[in-house]
C-alpha cells in the first residue's frame, strides 16, 4: 500500500456527466473517502451535456489552472465506458494529474498544464475488487485518483504509454474577411460559446472597426459585438468573448439557446458588413 506520510495536500476534483438525480457522483466521493478520507474533495460539476466529450474537455480546460499545483482531476464523460477505450491517468509538468477515459476529455487540459507521460489503469490493487463495465468512474477512476492522493508512484498505475488520444476542438475556418466556426457548448445561463478563440479574431479581423463586423447564427440576423453583456439593450443578443476567451453569443438578461434556437453544432461566422 502507498506510503500515507507522501499524501498531497491538493485536492481531487470531480467533473462529469453524471448529473445531480440519481446516485453516481455521490458513490464517486464516497469511494474516495473510503480509501483516502483526509482528501478534500471539490466538485467542478455533474452537469457536462450527456456524453459530450467535447463539453468535458472544454470545461476541463477552463478549470485545472485555478486550483492548487498537484491537484488531481478525475474527469468522466464516457461513451465509451466498457468498450476497448482505456482508462488512464496523465501526469503534467506543472502538477496536476488527470484521471479518466482515453476519449480526449483530458487532453486540452493535460495539454495546456504540460504533458509529460501517462499510464494505463491496470493494477488490481489500485482499483475495485469488481470492476463493471458500465461505472469505471466508481471501480477504476475514483480509486485510482485516492490511491494518487495516499502518494501511489504513478508508474506503480500501470504499464506506460506511447500516445494517447489527443482530440481537439473544432478548426475555425478562416477566409480574408471571414471567420466560421461552431457552437461548442451551452452554458447554464443559455450563452453560446464557440470554438472561435480571442487569439484567432485578433489575427484575423481585429484591425477592422467593429462598427462593420457582424456575427451571425445559422445565417440568421446580424449580431452586434459588444465587449461586456451590459453593452447590449436589455433583450437584445449580443456577441463577445467572455471568460472562455472564445466567441459566444448571449442575450442581455435572456436566453440565446432559446432565443435563437441554436445549440451544440450551430454555425457561428463573424463577417465584415458589405
Amino acid at each position: 500500500m502507498p506510503n500515507r506520510s507522501r499524501r498531497t495536500d491538493a485536492p481531487i476534483a470531480l467533473l462529469t456527466d453524471f448529473g445531480y438525480r440519481d446516485h453516481y457522483a455521490g458513490v464517486l466521493h464516497g469511494v474516495i473517502a473510503s480509501i483516502a478520507p483526509a482528501a478534500r474533495v471539490i466538485d467542478i460539476t455533474h452537469g457536462v451535456p450527456a456524453q459530450s466529450v467535447t463539453a468535458g474537455a472544454l470545461l476541463l480546460r477552463e478549470s485545472w489552472r485555478y486550483f492548487p499545483k498537484r491537484t488531481i482531476f478525475v474527469a468522466v464523460v464516457d461513451p465509451g465506458v466498457g468498450t476497448s477505450r482505456r482508462p488512464i491517468a496523465i501526469e503534467t509538468s506543472s502538477g496536476a494529474r488527470f484521471v479518466g477515459p482515453d476519449n480526449g476529455v483530458l487532453w486540452l487540459a493535460a495539454e495546456q498544464a504540460g504533458y509529460r507521460r501517462a499510464v494505463e489503469l491496470r493494477a488490481p490493487r489500485f482499483r475495485l475488487p469488481e470492476v463493471s463495465l458500465t461505472f469505471h468512474g466508481r471501480d477504476v477512476f475514483a480509486p485510482a485518483a485516492a490511491h494518487l492522493w495516499l502518494g501511489a508512484p504513478f508508474k506503480a498505475l500501470g504499464p506506460a504509454l506511447d500516445s494517447i488520444d489527443r482530440v481537439g476542438l473544432a478548426a475555425v475556418e478562416q477566409s480574408r474577411d471571414e471567420l466560421r466556426g461552431t457552437i461548442l457548448y451551452v452554458d447554464g445561463f443559455g450563452n453560446l460559446i464557440s470554438n472561435i478563440d480571442r487569439e484567432t479574431f485578433d489575427r484575423s479581423l481585429a484591425s477592422f472597426p467593429r462598427d462593420i463586423l457582424f456575427v451571425t447564427i445559422d445565417g440568421g440576423s446580424p449580431i452586434k459585438l459588444c465587449d461586456t453583456y451590459g453593452d447590449a439593450p436589455e433583450g437584445t443578443p449580443l456577441a463577445l468573448f467572455g471568460s472562455f476567451h472564445m466567441l459566444e453569443i448571449a442575450v442581455r438578461d435572456g436566453c440565446a439557446a432559446e432565443r435563437l434556437a441554436a445549440g451544440a453544432g450551430a454555425i457561428v461566422t463573424v463577417q465584415i458588413k458589405r
